[in-house]
C-alpha cells in the first residue's frame, strides 16, 4: 500500500531493521490481561522505555549514524536537542567513534546536560530558547561540516522508527489498531509505512496532549492553539516535519488527543500494573484508550510505550 511518493518505503525500514540489528535492543512486546480489563481492549504493549537510553530515538538515530559515509563520519555530527534524542545521539555516536555536539538551550538542567556529556558528546548550552539553540547548531554546522541529524524529519530517522512496527506485528500479527504517541511525527510516519505495507486494513491512530495538538484533524472542531507546559513534554512539538506530514497526510487514520489527568493517570497505570516506569509521552497512547474507551472496546490495540525518562520529582 506505500505510496511511491513518499520520502520512506517499507523496503526503507526493512533495511533499517537489518541495519540495527544487534545494535539497538529488540525490545518485548506483551499482552497486558489487566490492562486489558481495564480498558475493555485487547492490549498489547512495546516496551521501548526498555532500550539502552530509555527511549525509542535510538532507532531513528542508529539507523541515520549507520547511513554516513567515511568522509561524513570524520566530520562529525550535531544535533539539536533536550531531550531523548540527544541522549540517543551521544550514546550511538559514541558507541561508533564519531564525534558529536548536542546544542541545547542555555536554560537545559544539569539532570538533562549530564547524561549526554557522559557519553562524551560536546555540550553547548546557547540562548534562552530551543529556537536560540537551533540558530546556534545551524552554525556550527556550517562552521564546522558536522552533519545534522534532525530528531524527526529525515528519512533515515523515519525508517529506523520504523522497525517497532515490523517488531509489533512479528510478535502479535492481528494487532488491528496501533496507538502511537505523536510529536514531531517521526515515530508515527515509520510506523505507519511498515505497518500499512504489512496490513493495508490496519488502523494508525496518534495521540497528542490536549495542549498540544497540532495534527488533531479537523473534523473535530478548530484545532486549539499550543498552549502551556505539559507533562508529555517528548511530544509537545507545535507542528511536525514537512516529511513526517506527508506520510502522516497519507497513512494515518487519525491522531487523537488526551487530556493530562489522562497522560498522569496512565504513567500510574503503567507502574503499577506494568512495574514500569513511562514518561509522559510514553503513556499517551494508554491515557487514549482511558480517555475513549468505547473507541477501541474489544479490538486488538497494540500500544507504544515510548521513553521511561522521567523526572523523579515529577513521578512522586
Amino acid at each position: 500500500m506505500t505510496t511511491p511518493e513518499l520520502p520512506v518505503t517499507a523496503a526503507d525500514v526493512a533495511l533499517a531493521a537489518e541495519r540495527l540489528h544487534g545494535s539497538v535492543v529488540r525490545t518485548p512486546t506483551l499482552r497486558s490481561a489487566t490492562l486489558s480489563a481495564i480498558t475493555g481492549a485487547d492490549v498489547v504493549v512495546k516496551f521501548e522505555n526498555l532500550q539502552f537510553t530509555a527511549s525509542f530515538k535510538e532507532r531513528g538515530v542508529c539507523n541515520r549514524l549507520a547511513t554516513l559515509t567515511d568522509e561524513e563520519r570524520a566530520r562529525g555530527v550535531v544535533a539539536v536537542s533536550a531531550g531523548n534524542h540527544a541522549l540517543a545521539l551521544a550514546y550511538h555516536a559514541h558507541r561508533m567513534g564519531i564525534e558529536c555536539t548536542v546544542v541545547m538551550p542555555a536554560t537545559t538542567p544539569w539532570a538533562k546536560t549530564g547524561p549526554v556529556a557522559e557519553f562524551g558528546a560536546r555540550v553547548v548550552l546557547e540562548g534562552e530558547t530551543f529556537d536560540d539553540a537551533l540558530e546556534c547548531g545551524e552554525r556550527l554546522r556550517r562552521a564546522t561540516g558536522a552533519v545534522m541529524v534532525p530528531p524527526f524529519d529525515d528519512p533515515a530517522v523515519i525508517a529506523g522508527q520504523g522497525t517497532i512496527a515490523i517488531e509489533m506485528l512479528d510478535a502479535f500479527p492481528d494487532i488491528e489498531v496501533l496507538v502511537v504517541p505523536v510529536g514531531g511525527g517521526g515515530l508515527i510516519s515509520g510506523m505507519a509505512v511498515a505497518a500499512k505495507d504489512r496490513r493495508a486494513d490496519i488502523e494508525i491512530v496518534g495521540v497528542q496532549s490536549d495542549r498540544f495538538p497540532g495534527l488533531v484533524r479537523g473534523d473535530r472542531g478548530p484545532t486549539p492553539r499550543s498552549t502551556g507546559a505539559t507533562i508529555a513534554e517528548g511530544i509537545a512539538v507545535k507542528r511536525p516535519g514537512v516529511l513526517t506530514q506527508r506520510i502522516i497526510d497519507a497513512l494515518v487514520d487519525d491522531v487523537t488527543a488526551v487530556p493530562e489527568s489522562r497522560i498522569e493517570e496512565a504513567i500510574s497505570l503503567l507502574l503499577e500494573i506494568e512495574k514500569v516506569v513511562s514518561e509522559g509521552a510514553g503513556a499517551a497512547a494508554l491515557a487514549a484508550l482511558l480517555t475513549e474507551p468505547e473507541r477501541f472496546r474489544g479490538q486488538r490495540v497494540g500500544l507504544v510505550l515510548s521513553g521511561g525518562n522521567i523526572d523523579l520529582h515529577l513521578l512522586a
